[in-house]
């Protein structure tokens, strides 16, 4: 009996260790990836969705392949497979499709969790859509977006075929210092009604609504507009996905903080959220929460997914709606208020912040984080405050000192526009900026 046992202990040792062996090689193989540097994926060159390799050992880059999806033809993200994609670690990761998380989701996360909990890696996803005569407005919200940004970013560029070429010109020039990759997408829509799609709004601007049926091995995603400055690190924004409740799959601010001169509560006419509606301009999202949510609605009874919703909204409201998609969003949160996390004004401050008297408080105390120059300020004289902004992080060259070539003059121009209302309140403008410089040499130091 003493020998039978000690053989079903050993027996029951000798599985143990093979188990544990056996985990530790499907961990090594899904985390093994280049440390530093803009990373190589494999892809066919032969395939339409290879993408093109830069020089100097830079990632590659190049237009995505097409694949089905939903209701259309519809462009994915990778030609390939890409298992160690980014995690959002505060989701269940057993919960993910199984076509990011492997063989077996369960006990992979059960496997990796305390390990992902000390060796994060996670890259942040950053969308725009570029179209028309948006090439600077756009390159000039990545530079900002580089500059500042701890953790990897990966840049998801919608653009216009006429526009790839010189996006590629351009960001491949970028000292990224071996934290940035970027893929280039072409403008597309649901085939049946694409010609619906394209001309809401503004041409591409609707374009935004599909993210998540595009980027399907995207967990999440934030999406801006081209005419968003970020003046302190992307990595900020992107942890309020980590505040996120269990029934919220977004974010975004409020239209407006003074209900005296909303847009929505004097002029609409469809369902909004909240007092005042949401901006859509920064928008941050758990794409794998949007992809698996039923949504309710008043169409129907039935509660119906993100793919299956979008068209029915359209045709229902479109006579109704003036800002295009971001009406839809506000309509679609409207019906599911418990979905969305609603972050602070500063996180997209706009002219109506400041054009008839300072009302964002959260600004006021601690500053802009995220610059939003709607109404074409950037390029015009109306606004001269956030045209002084625009015009600094534009013209910066990666490398030089912050304060120097960037801070100090701006200050000088900042103190040209005090007869505007916005310039009367200037400080606001360069309070977080002069901060996230002084952080960043703060760990540029610390890292010597």
């Amino acid at each position: 009996m003493r020998r039978f046992a000690r053989v079903a202990l050993l027996c029951l040792g000798c599985g143990l260790c093979s188990l544990f062996y056996g985990f530790s090689q499907l961990a090594l193989s899904l985390e093994q990836e280049p440390a530093g540097g803009r990373q190589r994926q494999a892809s066919d060159p032969a395939a339409p969705g290879a993408r093109r390799q830069a020089g100097g050992g830079r990632a590659a880059a190049g237009s995505a392949g097409r694949g089905e999806a939903g209701a259309g033809r519809l462009f994915l993200s990778y030609p390939v497979r890409y298992k160690n994609l980014s995690v959002s670690f505060w989701n269940s990761y057993w919960m993910l499709p199984s076509d990011v998380c492997g063989m077996n989701c369960f006990w992979e996360a059960a496997f990796r969790y305390n390990y992902m909990k000390t060796q994060p890696s996670e890259k942040m996803h950053l969308a725009v859509v570029a179209c028309g005569e948006r090439l600077e407005e756009t390159v000039t919200m990545l530079r900002s977006a580089i500059i500042f940004s701890i953790k990897p970013l990966q840049f998801h560029i919608f653009a216009e075929d006429q526009l790839h070429e010189s996006f590629k010109d351009v960001l491949d020039d970028f000292p990224y210092e071996g934290k940035v990759n970027y893929t280039l997408y072409p403008i597309t829509f649901p085939t049946e009604s694409a010609a619906e799609w394209k001309k809401l709004f503004k041409p591409c601007a609707s374009q935004r609504l599909f993210l998540p049926l595009i980027l399907k091995n995207v967990d999440s995603l934030l999406y801006v507009d081209t005419d968003i400055l970020f003046l302190r690190p992307v990595d900020d924004i992107w942890a309020f996905l980590g505040k996120f409740n269990s029934t919220q799959i977004a974010a975004m601010a409020p239209e407006h903080e003074e209900p005296r001169i909303g847009w929505y509560n004097r002029f609409a006419r469809h369902p909004y959220y909240g007092v005042t509606g949401i901006n859509s301009g920064v928008m941050l999202m758990n794409m794998t929460r949007i992809r698996r949510k039923y949504f309710k609605n008043d169409m129907t009874a039935v509660r119906l997914q993100w793919g299956e919703i979008l068209m029915p909204l359209l045709k229902k409201y479109k006579l109704n709606i003036t800002w295009g998609d971001q009406d839809l969003l506000n309509i679609m949160f409207f019906h599911n208020p418990e979905s969305l996390y609603v972050f602070p004004c500063q996180w997209n401050y706009r002219p109506d912040h400041c054009i008839y008297g300072s009302n964002c408080k959260e600004a006021e105390e601690e500053g802009i984080f995220i610059l939003h120059g709607n109404r074409g300020v950037y390029h015009d004289d109306k606004q001269p405050t956030f045209r002084a902004i625009y015009e600094a992080i534009k013209n910066y060259s990666f490398g030089d000192d912050l304060i120097h070539s960037l801070l100090q003059p701006l200050e000088l121009e900042l103190g040209k526009t005090m007869h505007t209302y916005c310039g009367r309140v200037y400080k606001v403008f360069i309070k977080q900026l002069t901060k996230s410089i002084r952080d960043l040499y703060a760990r540029r130091s610390k890292g010597r």
